[in-house]
């Protein structure tokens, strides 16, 4: 199989899967592992993807948002081993905000039997909730549909009645200048009103978001502490603000 062929089939599967990992594409073509990650390098130049630790994801587009359903579908056992983590962090009688991403929706199975109070904006959020019988809010506002996020006044409006113990949020992009952003204003100004009313902030992100700068920024990187899977060098982060690595 000629290089450019091979380039053309490893895009494809990224646009199918949402990310690619190097022994799976070592195993499907066949080859070297030098050859893959070589082939990952050339397509990274010409901005087809983006190589993370063990793999590669596509490029993101700082103005666009992927919806809930797609992002679920990402990194599974990566957000599943941060949001056991982040859950490991909640006390007995806290009140927490947890947003409506998909890696602190992964936390909710692991905050069954606590005696807690959560308030959340992601609508996918409140049924899983209920599933596991743990007490809710749910903020009042305009329904995104790709994201299933709770928006708008009503909703920051809500927020400014509660005080949290904690709070747990995704970010698109994770950048030790331009801090934790998102592609949408609305999303953001959740995010930093959710963030003024916490006692201690966490974010939750797999090795993908790190390096990216999306739309809008809702934090400074020394606001919140980092919780990730990354093996990457994370040296410029770990001097502004507390990074927990989780591994299995």
């Amino acid at each position: 199989m000629i290089t450019e062929e091979r380039h053309q089939l490893i895009v494809s599967e990224l646009k199918q899967k949402g990310s690619v990992r190097v022994a799976d594409l070592v195993e499907k073509f066949n080859i070297s592992e030098s050859t893959i990650r070589r082939d990952l390098v050339q397509l990274e130049a010409l901005n087809y993807l983006k190589r993370v630790h063990g793999g590669a994801v596509p490029v993101q587009n700082k103005f666009v948002e992927k919806s809930f359903n797609d992002k679920s579908h990402q990194f599974v056992a990566q957000k599943d081993l941060i949001a056991q983590y982040a859950a490991s962090l909640v006390d007995e009688g806290d009140s927490i905000y947890l947003d409506s991403g998909t890696t602190t929706y992964e936390m909710i199975k692991y905050l069954k039997g606590k005696e807690i109070v959560v308030v959340t904006n992601g609508l996918s959020h409140v049924e899983s909730l209920i599933e596991y019988n743990i007490p809710c809010f749910v903020l009042g506002g305009k329904v995104k549909q790709k994201t299933k996020a709770v928006v708008g006044y009503e909703a920051i409006s809500a927020l400014h009645r509660y005080r949290f113990d904690k709070c747990f949020m995704g970010s698109n992009g994770v950048h030790s200048l331009h801090g934790f952003t998102t592609p949408d204003p609305e999303e953001a100004m959740i995010k930093e009103n959710a963030i003024k009313a916490s006692n201690d902030i966490f974010i939750l992100v797999d090795d993908s978001k790190f390096g990216e700068v999306s739309f809008t920024r809702f934090a400074e990187i020394g606001e919140a502490t980092i919780i990730t899977n990354s093996d990457d060098d994370l040296t410029q982060y770990q001097d502004k603000t507390t990074v927990k690595v989780v591994r299995k």
